[in-house]
């Protein structure tokens, strides 16, 4: 049967549409970069142009999965919409108008439905440990494919919100770095202290930061699901990738082959995030999945 899921983040706004009959075949993603975290850890609201631009996007979204003659329309809002004060205006109004229940999940909801999400496409045996760097909030999900998940943690780091705490130079400044670096340890110290006590085999990323830098990597002019999916990134290129956008002005940022220039205002932040934790925890290379939390809802809401 045909499906799809919505996942509205606090940078972007994706859509799978795939058949799934105990497996997945056929995926199809969209993404609109709709930001309805902008602003949100700062007041604690989202803004009434947020929320109409993101209706909007919901609102297209469907109508593509209507087209594609999905039976079901399954949508999540993850850490944005988790901390808003107005949600509750924004699920209404998805309803009236988009026609659609939103599902407002936890932190730990969302790591788990990453975890399901890779799984169904994991190669690896032993004990991997997914990193799911979004807009407004990083996923820990530590875990393998027959003993399921063993530890997980949703820390609030994440492109949109450090950007919008440290960044206000253009190019970036060291010391905005330098604070924002703090920050990401002191957020992370605990969970990084875990997970080294586990023997990790695979350090998998996934979310729209990690499926950026590998693109930026390959430098493709067009985003290639194919491509991307199972690259393996090594640590000095997320170090290279981010010493070159240090430099960079935001019109220049704009420019680089295989970055979204709607991410370019952000991915400074993302890839720091990125390159601080594969650092912490002593990671060589990470593996990109383009399997993520959507499949992960499509699983979990079908699995029985």
């Amino acid at each position: 049967m045909k499906l799809a899921s919505i996942d509205i983040g606090t940078n972007s706004m994706r859509l799978l549409i795939t058949d799934y009959e105990n497996g997945f075949s056929k995926r199809k993603k969209y993404t609109n970069i709709t930001r309805i975290g902008r602003g949100v850890d700062e007041f604690g609201y989202i803004s009434k142009e947020a929320i109409d631009r993101n209706i909007h996007a919901l609102k297209e979204f469907v109508e593509i999965a209507k087209h594609e003659d999905c039976e079901e329309i399954y949508v999540m809002g993850t850490s944005a919409l988790r901390d808003s004060k107005n949600k509750e205006e924004f699920i209404e109004r998805a309803k009236n108008e988009a026609g659609v229940n939103v599902d407002i999940i936890s932190g730990n909801d969302e790591a788990s439905l990453g975890f399901y999400g890779v799984t169904a496409d994991l190669k690896e045996e032993g004990q991997v440990l997914i990193l799911d760097i979004g807009g407004g909030s990083t996923e820990f999900i530590l875990g393998d494919k027959t003993g399921g998940i063993v530890f997980s943690k949703s820390e609030n780091i994440g492109s949109v919100r450090l950007t919008e705490k440290f960044i206000k130079s253009d190019p970036v400044d060291e010391i905005e770095l330098e604070n924002m670096d703090a920050y990401i340890k002191a957020v992370t110290e605990n969970t990084i202290s875990i997970l080294k006590t586990y023997p990790i085999t695979k350090l998998i990323g996934i979310g729209g930061t990690a499926t950026t830098i590998s693109a930026m990597v390959q430098q493709l002019d067009v985003y290639d699901m194919e491509k991307v999916h199972q690259s393996l990134v090594m640590y000095e290129e997320v170090e290279a990738i981010f010493k070159d956008l240090k430099y960079k002005t935001l019109d220049e940022r704009r420019m680089i082959k295989g970055l979204q220039p709607q991410r370019a205002d952000v991915i400074t932040a993302g890839v720091n995030i990125l390159k601080n934790l594969m650092s912490y925890l002593e990671m060589k290379d990470i593996l990109i999945s383009e399997y993520d939390n959507l499949e992960g809802l499509v699983y979990t809401k079908n699995k029985n």
